[in-house]
């Protein structure tokens, strides 16, 4: 019998949860996501939302706040709550107020509508690329590698965080993604600018306190007083500076 190649184990395709009660804006993104590689699967509303990620895999959460009858942001603190993939969250373009509240309780990126399709297949894969833990970056650090710095541990891998006392600190992809950046530039100041392109990707705009607001969140898990913080500070006019020394071990 000759000898046949077997064929490559497919890799899975990553799903994206689309919750959004327009129907047509549903139907174009499935479409478009659908055809760069995606699985995509959709949502009116929360109940559905909470009935998929309950059932099925999903990587990544699209969520419109503006849901009628619903509350986004309870849609928000939902999945923090009970999920750990990514949120894109998705607003009015003037919600400034919103993007702020969205981050504050956990989402990874917002979008502005209208939006364009390929911006947000790049925002989506920027983030899928910082959620995903067999990214090039993740594996290229060793198994047992864990930074370590004023008493806490990080296992890039897996992402998680121990305090001095060995307990894990709860981090969302967002911050986690923020805190790897300050832990390769300790004591070097990082503008927002250069925060946002290290974890978003993209430059930050006048009225942009996406990093602010991590910062924020991140300091309230491993600062001993986040009213005075000693590990994160902030440099008027620069940006935020990383004091602590970083090992490997």
């Amino acid at each position: 019998m000759p000898l046949t190649r077997s064929e490559p184990e497919a890799v899975p395709r990553p799903h994206l949860l689309v919750v959004e009660d327009e129907e047509e804006i549903r139907a174009l993104i499935e479409r478009y996501f659908g055809n760069h590689g995606f699985r995509v699967s959709t949502a009116a509303d929360g109940m559905v939302m909470r009935e998929t990620i309950r059932r099925e895999h999903v990587d990544l959460v699209l969520l419109d706040l503006g849901l009628p009858h619903e509350d986004g942001f309870e849609l928000c603190r939902y999945l923090r709550e009970h999920w750990h993939g990514a949120i894109i969250m998705v607003t009015g373009r003037s919600e400034s107020v919103d993007r702020v509240v969205g981050l504050e309780l956990g989402a990874d990126d917002y979008v502005t509508k209208p939006f364009d399709l390929r911006e947000l297949l790049a925002r989506v894969r920027s983030v899928m690329r910082r959620v995903l833990p067999a990214t090039t970056e993740a594996d290229a650090v060793p198994h047992e590698t864990w930074l370590v710095f004023a008493g806490f541990r990080l296992n890039p891998r897996t992402r998680v965080l121990l305090d001095a006392q060995g307990v894990e600190v709860a981090l969302t992809s967002g911050e986690h993604e923020l805190l790897q950046v300050l832990l390769n530039h300790p004591n070097r100041v990082l503008s927002r600018d250069q925060l946002m392109g290290y974890t978003h990707g993209r430059d930050a705009g006048p009225y942009d306190r996406a990093i602010d607001v991590q910062i924020g969140r991140l300091r309230r898990k491993i600062e001993h007083d986040p009213a005075h913080p000693q590990l994160i500070k902030s440099v008027r006019g620069a940006g935020y500076l990383f004091t602590p020394q970083v090992q490997r071990r």
